[in-house]
């Protein structure tokens, strides 16, 4: 069974930092690579990152740079999102989820902040920043 766990949301206080995990389980973690997405009250699911092993690449969306890190250990079939200098305005749901790794080349960032390219998704993890 294809499992995709995301945990390590909560409240926060703005400032602070916090790191989101997604662990995966039931398919070969090396063929896939993981995005984060989010969804905030009332508002659509966006994309925030992607990485894969596979296809050597990070991606992010320009709202997230330089505050969001992903990374990922093969070991552990664990991908993180490191979230530092919280704001209110990332309260949301944060969700994993998995695409087939190996078709970057033909494809560029963007299309990975999208929903279409995912097989798997998790089932989301809150984070609650307060002001």
């Amino acid at each position: 069974e294809v499992q995709l766990q995301a945990s390590g949301g909560g409240l926060v206080q703005a400032g602070k930092s916090l790191r989101l995990s997604c662990a995966a389980s039931g398919f070969t973690f090396d063929d896939y690579g993981i995005g984060w997405f989010r969804q905030a009250p009332g508002k659509e699911r966006e994309g925030v990152s992607y990485i894969s092993e596979r296809d050597g690449i990070t991606y992010y969306d320009d709202s997230v740079k330089g505050r969001f890190t992903t990374s990922s250990d093969n070991a552990k079939n664990t991908v993180y999102l490191q979230i530092n200098s919280l704001k209110p305005e990332d309260t949301a749901v944060y969700y994993c989820a998995a695409a087939r790794a190996g078709f970057y080349k033909y494809y560029n960032g963007p299309y990975y902040l999208g929903t279409s390219p995912y097989d798997y998704w998790g089932q989301g993890t809150l984070v609650t920043v307060s002001s």
